[in-house]
């Protein structure tokens, strides 16, 4: 099983050594999320301290950058890493995009489906001399001179992988990109009834195989060392949840096991800023539908069953506490 894992740098000085480290460990992809810090500037410099193993980015805000901003950046990443770079791309949310990044939010899906085909055309202009002659509802890209033309990569074009929740976004993926993130809030159900068919259902309309999109399942792990460790990973876990509960995007996942009530209430206590009250309301149930729960040697086979006959790309979430260590006997089982 290809195995990944998503690095939540708080600190950047510290970027050459966690990475250098996930690789050691025997990872087989590291990406970096957007969130205090830009998720590109960190793939930079671990491209110079690592030497196989693949970067990524999962995920960088579409949405807050345009076709050709976001073509410039994953172009030098995919050089400067000597062809280890994927694009993986998220949408945020509106006020998110609007409030903070300043830039418009309108039909995310179709906005994120013509933004793909935006960068696949500087791509081509790029790689094969093509014509640049893009022009959408939302992006028009029909200018290049030799000045600012990069030229071909001796890598070849990176992979553009898309993230999201619901069928409209899901099937985004199946239709254009190379590849799908699947959201942590899902479950073996999830990706069988919701997942999946969306994905499928783009490729159809595109005339692709649904074989053609790699599926990455994010998938958060609650497990320890000792009992201690055990319900620090539970009790983390149980606040995300908590958060996760708030978001209108995820209900559908959490109706599916019948969870469904959770949300109006943990919205509710979000409104009120009652923060500490929220992950009470999250069972150890649910953590358990949602979650791969287990001892450190149980969990591989766990993960295994869960995916069997989805995907073999799993990337591990470890709950914003990057220490490379903390899944090394996962990764080595699930390398066996």
């Amino acid at each position: 099983m290809h195995v990944s894992m998503t690095v939540p740098t708080e600190d950047l000085r510290e970027v050459r050594t966690i990475y250098r480290e996930i690789e050691a460990v025997g990872y087989d992809r590291a990406f970096s999320f957007e969130a205090k810090h830009n998720p590109f500037i960190p793939l930079a410099v671990a491209g110079e301290h690592t030497s196989s193993i693949e970067l990524g980015t999962a995920i960088a805000i579409a949405f807050a950058r345009t076709p050709m901003t976001l073509a410039n950046a994953a172009w030098d990443l995919q050089t400067v890493t000597g062809g280890r770079f994927t694009l993986g791309l998220g949408s945020q949310i509106r006020p998110h995009i609007e409030q903070r990044y300043g830039m418009p939010w309108s039909k995310p899906a179709a906005r994120m489906r013509e933004l793909v085909l935006g960068i696949r055309a500087i791509f081509a202009a790029w790689q094969d001399g093509a014509p640049l002659s893009f022009e959408g509802e939302f992006y028009t890209h029909t200018r290049m001179i030799p000045a600012f033309d990069p030229g071909p990569n001796p890598f070849g074009p990176p992979p553009i992988f898309t993230a999201g929740f619901g069928p409209r976004m899901t099937a985004v993926a199946g239709e254009v990109a190379d590849g799908f993130l699947v959201h942590p809030v899902n479950s073996r159900r999830s990706l069988q009834e919701l997942t999946i068919p969306a994905i499928a259902e783009g490729a159809r309309r595109a005339g692709r195989s649904v074989d053609e999109v790699q599926v990455v399942c994010v998938t958060i792990v609650v497990t320890g060392r000792d009992e201690a460790e055990m319900r620090r990973s539970r009790e983390a876990v149980r606040g995300q949840l908590a958060f996760y509960g708030t978001t209108p995007a995820y209900l559908p996942v959490f109706e599916l096991h019948g969870y469904g009530d959770l949300h109006p209430e943990l919205y509710r206590l979000a409104k009120e800023d009652r923060w500490t009250e929220m992950p009470g309301l999250i069972d150890d149930e649910l953590i358990e539908t949602i979650g791969v729960v287990g001892e450190p040697g149980s969990i591989a086979a766990k993960i295994r069953s869960r995916l069997d006959g989805i995907s073999d790309h799993v990337s591990l979430v470890n709950n914003r506490a990057p220490d490379p260590q903390h899944f090394a006997e996962v990764v080595a089982d699930l390398h066996t």
